[in-house]
């Protein structure tokens, strides 16, 4: 049997206590592209930040040709011929090729000058290998999206790397820059490489690639060759058992008989176009979609952080004028941002001033913060969201990641939102704080606000929603009541466009 050029095996890990990774086996043979695939939380980029030595594993091992050895930083990754190209780009636009493939690593004339020709000439032979039609000197702004991903791969292989990892690489591709780098891969196999493709996008998986390994909630599930397996295995492996019971649906009554509390008209954008919505009081209404569909871009433009182009948003029959989150926030709409740690919290402050940030102007006594008032109401919210903390003047970033997200939503529940928007609102959080932040989102429906929600998480969303829309290129593509999706195998099969 051939050895694979990669091997880890045993894989352990766990933070504050709760496990992410149990026991995880995966391996990668040379010339080889392998599919590593699960859903949000299954583990998969914990996995690979530890290949790459973003993080350490409890326990375990990896093995390079049979070899074991230690990765405890990316220049470790490097050394051992390991390179992750992100989903973000990391090219300076305004530099040329040659330029971004060998930053930091020029070489210098007599002078101490950089020696660009140097630089061009290295790139030309690199790219000329890779079959890759760029010219050196041509400058990053001025290429494609698909040429950028290309450059990227360049760059890695210009540090000798022989395995790739590649993060939902077509993404931010068109139909044909996806070929165009569906070709290139195939030429990267014949001269050896390994490539390790991270998606959630089954044709693309089935074009490309050899063999899938699925993970899901922290643990290895299985490894099929691409030939001998198809799109309903690897759904029922992804998704597990039909229903977690902690996301049981619950069929809920909200009014239908009255004007949506909730309108968006024609609504076009940069990546998004002709959204058309409504949301009765007390209804959650899912979005579905794969990444790079719009969800995300979607709420954004409509709390104002990124501009509309042209359509109209109403709430409680009003029309709105919406060109900032300040705007967003006085019409009544509230927005839980993918990224808590990032676009969330001040990691650095407390519990207390992270929570009283929307409402200052209601806790201000004068010029000044009504420590009394403003306690009170931290206080309150600390009990209402079980948010497990010594005190309110705890920093947030020294919470879980289940209470930072109630936190979050803590924020903006005190300013009393008339729509509550939630992008991704249980990533990374264990099923315990899971369980209660759906709880949370029912209450608030309850009382009558409208819910827009965006996941990957399957159950969570069917758990969650009255309604669904699936979205695809930017567009709605498709609209179900919760009744009428029958399994969460059905919702894959209306998200991947089957």
């Amino acid at each position: 049997m051939e050895q694979p050029i990669l091997e880890m095996r045993g894989i352990n890990k766990a933070f504050n206590g709760i496990t992410v990774l149990n026991d995880v086996h995966f391996s990668v043979k040379k010339g080889e592209v392998h599919a590593l695939m699960g859903g949000n939380g299954a583990g998969k980029s914990t996995l690979m930040k530890i290949l790459t030595g973003v993080y350490s594993a409890d326990s375990g091992e990896i093995l390079i040709e049979g070899k074991p050895v230690s990765i405890k930083s990316y220049d470790d990754a490097q050394k051992n011929n390991i390179s992750m190209i992100f989903q973000e780009f990391s090219l300076i636009p305004t530099l040329t090729v040659a330029q971004n493939i060998y930053l930091t690593r020029e070489k210098k004339t007599s002078l101490g000058l950089l020696n660009d020709k140097d630089c061009e000439k290295k790139t030309e032979k690199l790219l000329e290998e890779l079959g890759v039609d760029i010219r050196p000197n041509d400058v990053v702004q001025n290429l494609g999206v698909g040429y950028w991903q290309m450059t990227e791969i360049a760059k890695a292989l210009s540090q000798e790397a022989k395995i790739l990892i590649m993060d939902e690489p077509t993404s931010s591709l068109t139909k044909n820059e996806t070929e165009v780098l569906f070709s290139f891969i195939n030429k990267l196999k014949a001269k050896g490489y390994s490539i390790i493709y991270i998606s959630h996008r089954m044709d693309e998986i089935f074009e490309i690639c050899d063999r899938i390994t699925i993970m899901r909630d922290g643990r290895y599930i299985t490894t099929e060759k691409c030939s001998e397996t198809d799109l309903d295995t690897v759904i029922s492996h992804i998704v597990g058992m039909q229903f977690d019971q902690a996301f049981e649906w619950k069929e809920r009554s909200y009014a239908t008989d009255v004007p949506p509390i909730f309108e968006v008209r024609s609504l076009n954008a940069e990546h998004v176009q002709d959204i058309n919505l409504k949301i009765q009081p007390g209804e959650i209404v899912g979005i579905a979609g794969l990444m790079g569909s719009g969800r995300t871009e979607l709420l954004r433009n409509l709390f104002g952080i990124d501009p509309i182009e042209s359509g109209d948003i109403y709430i409680n029959g009003q029309k709105q004028s919406i060109k900032n989150p300040k705007n967003a926030i006085e019409a009544g709409l509230a927005l839980i941002p993918e990224d808590r740690r990032m676009q969330g919290l001040v990691l650095e402050h407390s519990v207390k001033d992270n929570m009283i940030l929307p409402i200052l102007s209601k806790v201000k006594k004068g010029a000044f913060i009504d420590s009394k008032k403003s306690n009170e109401i931290s206080n309150e919210f600390v009990r209402k969201l079980n948010i497990k903390t010594d005190n309110i003047f705890k920093k947030a970033g020294l919470l879980s990641g289940g209470n930072q997200q109630k936190i979050v939503l803590a924020k903006w529940l005190a300013n009393d939102p008339t729509v509550l928007m939630l992008d991704e609102p249980t990533i990374g959080v264990d099923i315990g704080a899971k369980t209660e932040i759906v709880e949370i989102i029912r209450a608030m429906a309850e009382n009558g606000k409208a819910i827009l929600v965006v996941s990957s998480e399957l159950p969570e969303l069917l758990a969650l929603s009255d309604r669904v829309i699936v979205m695809h290129d930017g567009k709605i593509k498709k609209e179900m009541t919760r009744r009428e999706i029958k399994s969460e195998e059905e919702l894959q099969y209306a998200i991947q466009g089957f």
